[in-house]
């Protein structure tokens, strides 16, 4: 029952994105008291969508390395429903939100830096915990 390199990936991925979120959620933004809050950034809600995808593939590595070998035909098909939901995820929200946001950002970052990241919130966000949720599917 040993790990694989991709299963450890994984689990670091998670904790990067749940330290983001942490940090993200401590910052003190006039944004943040307004309606909709963080909810309305679409980097916060792809950034969520990546930690949820993360957490289900940790969850059905860990599902997948304590029921192997055991031959137990339910516990099997709940893998196999597991799994699925880690694709349809995958297939359905995190790739193409993930994809969208970051090609989006990025052009109109490179295109004008004041109309999608002011320098005015260079004073709240620093600039690894911009770069960690505007690059979060690169």
């Amino acid at each position: 029952m040993a790990l694989v390199p991709c299963q450890v990936l994984r689990v670091a991925i998670l904790l990067s994105y749940c330290s983001i979120l942490c940090n993200y959620k401590a910052i003190e933004m006039p944004s943040h008291q307004t309606y909709g809050g963080s909810w309305k950034f679409l980097t916060f809600i792809d950034l969520v969508i990546q930690a949820v995808f993360f957490g289900i593939c940790v969850l059905t590595d860990l599902s997948t390395l304590l029921t192997r070998d055991s031959g137990n035909q339910e516990q099997e098909r709940q893998l196999r429903k597991l799994i699925s939901l880690r694709d349809w995820t995958l297939a359905v929200l995190a790739f193409p939100v993930g994809v969208f946001v970051v090609a989006v950002f990025w052009t109109i970052y490179a295109y004008d830096r004041e109309m999608i990241y002011p320098k005015l919130l260079d004073n709240f966000i620093p600039g690894w915990l911009n770069h960690g949720m505007a690059c979060s599917t690169s």
